[in-house]
């Protein structure tokens, strides 16, 4: 009778407990409440270096042309194209300027009836003849001065200006002796080209003389300064 027992109930739990057959699914439950928060995880690893702060990464490039600027952050590269923009309007509002002073200049070189162009100066003329002071007084006007070669091609050309060989002109040398022995000009700056011919300048003249340069170049003193010669101003 145990026995008979024992194996009933063995056959009900296979029955019921233990069967391999897979039930249909039952119908879905309601969604359950909130669970607890986890433990915190463990550390991720170690990320890349990030980007320099831009201004310290300037600092660090001992050459320029060693930097990259794909390898900057987009707000560096914005910044370094408006430096080479203000640049390049920097160096356009130069080049305007120096051309706003050349166009004065031909403005003033049209009102003369010879001029000749000499680097980025003109020797301008009427071909009028005058004393030492008048020559000075003429070549006062705004933007002018009386001409002075400060080179040998400006020497040169200067000389070109006339065709007798034997006629002069004014140049802006100092007239007073003692203020530089005739080595500095009407501003009693050093002047920085000369070409004074043979004793020249003329060691007799002790105190007053004016400047001539002649049809072959030469400079010479003379004491006439109230002699005519040819009125050359430049701008």
């Amino acid at each position: 009778m145990r026995l008979y027992l024992l194996f009933s109930i063995l056959c009900w739990m296979v029955h019921s407990g233990y069967s391999q057959l897979i039930a249909a699914p039952g119908l879905k439950g309601e969604k359950g409440d909130k669970g607890d928060r986890g433990l915190p995880g463990f550390p991720g690893y170690q990320g890349e270096r990030g980007h320099l702060d831009h201004l310290e990464q300037l600092d660090n490039v001992d050459d320029l042309d060693q930097l990259d600027l794909l390898d900057l952050p987009q707000s560096v590269d914005q910044q370094w194209h408006i430096v080479q923009v203000n640049n390049i309007f920097g160096s356009v509002s130069e080049d305007v300027e120096t051309l706003r002073k050349t166009v004065a200049k031909l403005e003033k070189a049209i009102n003369f009836n010879f001029a000749r162009k000499v680097g980025q100066k003109y020797f301008v003329t009427n071909k009028e003849r005058g004393s030492f002071w008048k020559a000075v007084e003429f070549c006062s006007q705004p933007g002018l001065e009386l001409a002075l070669p400060q080179s040998e091609e400006e020497n040169s050309k200067l000389a070109q200006l006339w065709d007798e060989a034997d006629e002069k002109a004014w140049i802006n040398v100092n007239t007073k002796k003692a203020e530089g022995n005739f080595e500095t000009n009407t501003n009693n700056q050093p002047l920085t080209f000369t070409k004074w011919g043979a004793a020249q300048p003329d060691e007799t003249i002790q105190e007053t003389g004016c400047s001539l340069l002649s049809g072959d170049g030469v400079w010479r003193v003379v004491q006439a300064c109230s002699m005519d010669a040819y009125i050359i101003c430049q701008l």
